[in-house]
């Protein structure tokens, strides 16, 4: 069987759904279908790393203490940072919803295996990094597929890495790379949400190609 074609249709939605990928906030708290959220792992599992090392590990955090730890974790943190700005600043950054911790209906945690053998250190001899890179494309995919599903992910940064991983018990060779917070967005925006609220104007250098 040979590769697929993908018409004009396909690639308008392929457009849309990354248009549409926005960091969500406000969840519904319905339940999310086991299936569904299945198949976006099976799309995070997909993902290219380096040296063929899948070096993610996916935790869904379901337990109500170690989901309320996280949380307690974020609102210190959260604290911290709004302490560090200009007054005005910090009192705009305190009305900012940040994470929807309290609501996501699904928390996923996820790791870099840095101990793992699978690909014997190929690709990233030069660039250990990558193995955390890896992790990222993982969870860029597993967003992507959620979104077409008509989820919405929230990513969680922050957080302490390192009460994160002790909260959730898991083996010491695990970096968090990424907390996510999984359900059925509350309201739908095209915009991102930091431009909306006023805490940024629109600025797309970042889509800038630059040469040498």
């Amino acid at each position: 069987m040979g590769p697929p074609a993908f018409d004009a249709a396909f690639l308008h939605d392929l457009d849309a759904l990354f248009a549409w990928r926005r960091d969500v906030r406000r969840f519904r708290t319905d339940p999310v279908d086991e299936d569904v959220l299945r198949a976006c792992l099976a799309a995070a599992h997909r993902a290219p790393s380096v040296g063929n090392s899948r070096p993610w590990r996916f935790v869904r955090v379901a337990d109500p203490g170690r989901r309320r730890a996280v949380a307690e974790n974020f609102a210190g943190c959260n604290e911290a940072a709004a302490a560090g700005y200009a007054t005005d600043r910090a009192a705009q950054y305190r009305g900012l919803k940040l994470a929807g911790l309290r609501e996501a209906p699904v928390h996923l945690a996820a790791f870099c295996d840095a101990a793992t053998e699978t690909g014997l250190g190929l690709g990233r001899a030069s660039m250990p990094e990558t193995l955390a890179y890896s992790v990222v494309g993982a969870v860029q995919c597993f967003w992507l597929a959620a979104r077409a599903r008509g989820l919405g992910v929230g990513w969680v940064s922050i957080l302490e890495p390192e009460a994160v991983t002790a909260i959730l018990a898991v083996p010491e060779t695990w970096r968090l790379v990424a907390y996510l917070c999984v359900g059925y967005p509350m309201e739908e925006h095209l915009d991102p949400e930091l431009e909306r609220h006023g805490w940024q104007s629109e600025d797309r250098r970042g889509s800038e190609l630059h040469e040498r």
